[in-house]
């Protein structure tokens, strides 16, 4: 095992809550479905699509899993990722998001050989000064390139 496969084992193991625990948390009911949902996501290496995760069933109402990943990203359990992609991403949030508040501000990075994308956790944010009156509802910073997998 490298270091990156290490790293994204640690990652992955300190996201690993009982799905159950992270939605009582969050005031949400633990319906099947969403247990489900919210252990694909913390099994996954990745940001997922609605197709990767609509894969894992053999049926699924897509107006089901629309609402519940809006709900999802509403309660600050997933954030949305905006890729050069047709369709949106989401990953698994870090701890301290809620309802009121995404702590989310982190860097993806977008694989063009393989297509994953990958949340990027110490790659922050930077504070940009906007002119007056705009205001920043969003800021999203994806890279794009080859991930160490692909590069093997």
């Amino acid at each position: 095992m490298d270091w990156y496969q290490f790293k994204l084992c640690l990652i992955k193991v300190g996201k690993m809550k009982a799905s159950t625990e992270i939605l009582r948390h969050h005031h949400l009911r633990a319906t099947p479905i969403r247990v489900k949902i919210l252990e694909i996501f913390n099994q996954a290496d990745r940001a997922l699509s609605n197709e990767d995760i609509e894969s894992h069933f053999k049926s699924l109402d897509r107006i089901t899993l629309y609402r519940t990943l809006k709900s999802f990203e509403e309660k600050g359990i997933i954030h949305k990722i905006l890729n050069s992609g047709p369709a949106p991403l989401y990953a698994i949030c870090a701890d301290g998001c809620s309802v009121h508040q995404h702590k989310d501000h982190h860097g993806h990075f977008h694989c063009m050989d393989c297509g994953k994308t990958f949340c990027l956790d110490d790659v922050l944010v930077p504070d940009i000064k906007i002119p007056e009156g705009f205001t920043i509802e969003q800021n999203h910073l994806v890279m794009e390139g080859t991930c160490p997998k692909c590069n093997e």
